[in-house]
Formats: structure tokens, C-alpha cells, sequence
């Protein structure tokens, strides 16, 4: 383990097994680039799932490969570091692919959360997730928060200030 609860995936995946077998293990994960309210709030809401909230984080390949050139703008360990001390996250780690089906096969989530904005139909991991005995949980988002519109706005206001 290295400083506040940050862990490589295949570590988090022993001691889960060794010391959280009678808890109620919940997941996510995400890019979470540029921390806003609508993070905070859905974090706080996905730790009343769980006993024990597992975040995991898209690598800057991955999150590239998703969200186009130039992103992420925070770097994955710096990422790592901002989730880690938020009040609700017990464990981070961060993994390649670009779903979080591999992560989900090793830990084992008794609870796979995600967004209100997806279900079934554009949630690759909830196959896998019900495969391995665990449900799936859809928590509503904040409106008008994203990355993607912080991101625009500040380019637009950089754009009229010139």
C-alpha cells in the first residue's frame, strides 16, 4: 500500500480477498479529471452503497484513447492522490482498458456503481459484473457538471478575452 489508500490493482485484489471478505465492497470508476461537485456528490452517494468504496481510475492512455487529444488534463497519479483524500473513497487504483471489466473480475465488487446516464445498453461492465455475482447500481448525476463542459467553458472564456 503507498500513502492514503492508493494500490496497485493485483495488491487491492489480495487484500480484499484477505481482509474485507464480510464487507460489502463497492465499485467505480471513471476518469475524473478535473474534480467538480458532480464527482463529489456521486462519490458520497456511492459510499452509502458500500461498506468499503473502491475508486477505480482510467490511465492517461485510456483516457486519451476515450476523450481525444489533449486529455486527461490532470496526470493519472495526481488524479490518484486528489480521490484519495476525498472523505468516501477508502481504496484507488487505476487501470489500461478502457472498460473496467478486467478490474472487475479480479476485485470482485459486491456493488458496480456508475452514473445515472448510463444503463444496460452502454454499460459494457454490467455482464461482467452479474457474471461474478454482483448488481449493478445507477446513481443520479449532477446536471450541467462535466469535465467536458469545464473544459469548453474555460476555452471559450480564454477565446472572448482576447
Amino acid at each position: 500500500m503507498s500513502k492514503d489508500g492508493i494500490m496497485e490493482l493485483e495488491i487491492l485484489e489480495d487484500l480484499i480477498k484477505s481482509e474485507y471478505e464480510d464487507f460489502t465492497v463497492g465499485l467505480t470508476n471513471g476518469c475524473f479529471d478535473i474534480i467538480h461537485v458532480g464527482h463529489t456528490r456521486y462519490l458520497t452517494g456511492a459510499k452509502k452503497l458500500a461498506d468499503i468504496l473502491v475508486v477505480a481510475l482510467n490511465s492517461d492512455e485510456s483516457v486519451a484513447r476515450l476523450k481525444g487529444a489533449g486529455r486527461p488534463i490532470i496526470p493519472l497519479e495526481e488524479r490518484m492522490e486528489i480521490i484519495s483524500t476525498l472523505e468516501p473513497v477508502d481504496f484507488v487504483t487505476s487501470f489500461q482498458e478502457d472498460t473496467c471489466r478486467r478490474t472487475i473480475e479480479l476485485l470482485r465488487p459486491d456493488i458496480y456503481i456508475k452514473g445515472g446516464d448510463y444503463d444496460r445498453s452502454n454499460l459494457p461492465e454490467w455482464e461482467t459484473v452479474e457474471r461474478i455475482g454482483g448488481k449493478v447500481e445507477l446513481l443520479p448525476v449532477t446536471a450541467g457538471r462535466s469535465t467536458s463542459q469545464i473544459i469548453d467553458k474555460i476555452i471559450s472564456s480564454h477565446h472572448t478575452s482576447k
